[in-house]
């Protein structure tokens, strides 16, 4: 039987991993990319690369299947609670909040998962798509904002990520009554 305790991190001196983020088994961190508290990528049974600028938030899962790793391509975000499992997730694709995508899945690039949606085991889905709902059906391809959108929350999750990396984060004060 493996020794899941036997964690094997490849992670890019530019990246960030936020206090309480699980990372486990064989995991590699691309430049400048992040992983927010409370995340859990497991690679214990097999590969998990989360490319280049690419954000995992806040609780989010990302874990594998025997004979299945998962790849996360370069600026993609996946956003709070989003589960991704044993899956390949081209560059510039965005998973919304809640989102979860099955084993066995492909995300062509320039895609977004909406909110909530369902991607059944072993989907592909067409690069430029937006995908909704339960099970996650393709429902029209994303317009240049849209895709100009999943560039710029890459971007400031870069951002974001040198502020709590480099100890310069500021938080909002507001007024006391």
């Amino acid at each position: 039987m493996p020794d899941y305790r036997a964690t094997r991190l490849t992670i890019d001196p530019t990246a960030y991993i936020a206090p309480g983020a699980s990372l486990v088994g064989e995991v590699s961190v691309g430049r400048n990319a992040s992983i927010w508290f409370n995340a859990t990528v497991r690679g214990d049974m097999e590969p998990i690369v989360i490319g280049a600028e690419s954000n995992v938030q806040d609780a989010c899962v990302v874990h594998v299947d025997r004979g299945r790793p998962t790849k996360i391509g370069d600026r993609v975000t996946l956003g709070h609670g989003a589960i991704v499992h044993a899956s390949v997730l081209e560059d510039d694709v965005l998973v919304a909040m809640k989102a979860v995508v099955l084993s066995g899945c492909h995300i062509g690039r320039h895609s977004m998962i909406g909110a909530g949606a369902v991607i059944p085991e072993r989907t592909h889905v067409p690069e430029g798509s937006l995908v909704l709902g339960v099970p996650g059906r393709v429902v029209r391809p994303l317009s240049p904002d849209e895709i100009e959108r999943i560039h710029a929350n890459a971007r400031a999750y870069v951002e974001l990520s040198r502020a709590y990396r480099d100890g310069i984060v500021r938080v909002p004060r507001g007024e006391t009554e």
